[in-house]
């Protein structure tokens, strides 16, 4: 059925707005949607079968959460990082998460720490984790990065890691953080981090952090480099034109 509402501040447009954004970010992080894959309204409101107004809303979302971009002469199309802006993204994840892993060890409640001893059983318990796979990391509550994150009860950190750069990297981690046996260490490395953070141990807490974000980072961007050659590999090599 086409919905054909266009007011944009009315809850039934919001409702919609927040769908369309919640499928269409999930398509995204999950690859389904191409890194710099091109994308039109038009083309999206056939598949979701709305209109424009909510439609519109859905992609300011996407564009405010980096998953889209808009380029001139060409339109909206999925973000593509260069190698260059993937290792900066992780730069920062590696100085911030490491600081809110400190700050979690300081401030996190016993309460919250069993609320992340439980999201590291409900990965433990994926089939994909075991057979060596991508793991699909829920989003909010149920992911072990962002519970960190605002355990370190710091508004400035949740607002740049859970709101600014949340899905950006939650995107490059899910297509590109499995590889080999990573999996498997990376769950390794959150539970000593979880053990240091309940602890309370600052500074082990901000190391550990530090080491598998490095590690990550290491990992996603040999995966990518591989990618990209695949893609270069692939591209077919200019005809030369007789004279």
């Amino acid at each position: 059925m086409n919905l054909t509402i266009e007011n944009s501040d009315a809850p039934e447009v919001r409702t919609l707005a927040e769908r369309v954004f919640n499928q269409l970010q999930d398509a995204i992080v999950r690859g389904e949607l191409a890194p710099g894959a091109k994308i039109t309204e038009p083309g999206l409101s056939k598949v979701y079968g709305i209109s424009r107004g909510p439609l519109r809303e859905a992609m300011r979302r996407l564009e405010t959460h980096r998953l889209i971009e808009r380029v001139p002469h060409v339109g909206a199309r999925v973000v593509k990082l260069s190698m260059q802006e993937l290792i900066e993204l992780f730069d920062v994840r590696e100085a911030l998460e490491s600081m809110a892993a400190r700050l979690a060890a300081r401030h996190m409640t016993a309460e919250e720490i069993a609320g992340l001893r439980k999201v590291l059983a409900v990965h433990e318990g994926q089939a994909d984790l075991k057979s060596g796979e991508a793991y699909y990391q829920r989003e909010g509550d149920l992911d072990f990065h962002y519970r960190i994150v605002l355990g370190s009860h710091n508004r400035m950190l949740t607002t740049i890691l859970c709101d600014d750069l949340y899905y950006l990297v939650r995107l490059y981690r899910t297509q590109f953080s499995a590889s080999g046996t990573r999996p498997q260490r990376a769950f390794v490395e959150h539970h000593r981090i979880v053990d240091a953070i309940e602890a309370g141990d600052e500074e082990l807490s901000e190391l550990l952090m530090r080491r598998h974000i490095s590690a990550s980072r290491e990992n996603v961007a040999n995966r990518y480099a591989i990618v990209l050659q695949q893609e270069k590999s692939s591209t077919p090599s200019p005809q030369r034109i007789p004279s």
